[in-house]
């Protein structure tokens, strides 16, 4: 395995065999997305942590919210752009490709999210993830105001702060771990 291929710059085997569970979920990525995505391949050395990463990820980005999934993968690529997180940046900027249709949107979040055609909702959800990432002790209630004054509910807040705050901690573990994305992201959706 080389580098570009490893999951992680570290020497964390996967646990061999997976168990039957574990198993079945790497069959359901493969089946749906052609691969294992190298996040859940670097969990895999302890299947609690990975179970753990999982029921997060998907109650944060896959369960009944009033932002769509579009909405959060671009939450997810806003936030990877400013801690300038390699993996996130392809595995999700792939993401947001896919759901919007729209390839430049993908590449406009990476480079600079102020510089994409955004509805005043997309524009204030992602002006808040930012000041989220950049500096979180300076949110005011003014800041969640203009968030319901976008059509946000406290709910929605909720899972906007829930999100970004995912992504900024998962951005600092994929980087300080050397996190690869999968090659096959890179050419997703374009």
């Amino acid at each position: 395995m080389t580098e570009l291929t490893k999951a992680t710059a570290l020497n964390l085997p996967m646990v061999d065999p997976l168990p039957p569970e574990t198993q079945k979920y790497f069959d359901i990525c493969i089946e749906k997305l052609g691969m294992v995505p190298n996040v859940l391949k670097a969990y895999a050395f302890d299947i609690e942590k990975l179970n753990a990463f999982t029921a997060m990820y998907n109650d944060l980005m896959l369960a009944d919210s009033g932002l769509s999934k579009l909405e959060r993968e671009m939450i997810a690529v806003v936030v990877s752009s400013i801690n300038k997180c390699f993996y996130c940046l392809v595995a999700h900027g792939a993401a947001v490709r896919q759901l919007s249709g729209d390839p430049q949107l993908g590449e406009m979040l990476i480079m600079n999210y102020r510089v994409a055609v955004l509805d005043d909702r997309q524009r204030a959800m992602l002006d808040f993830a930012a000041k989220m990432t950049m500096s979180s002790a300076e949110i005011e209630e003014g800041d969640r105001q203009n968030l319901r004054d976008s059509g946000f509910t406290d709910r929605d807040i909720w899972d906007i702060a829930n999100v970004a705050g995912f992504f900024n901690m998962t951005n600092r573990v994929a980087s300080a771990t050397g996190m690869t994305p999968n090659p096959e992201y890179h050419a997703q959706h374009r």
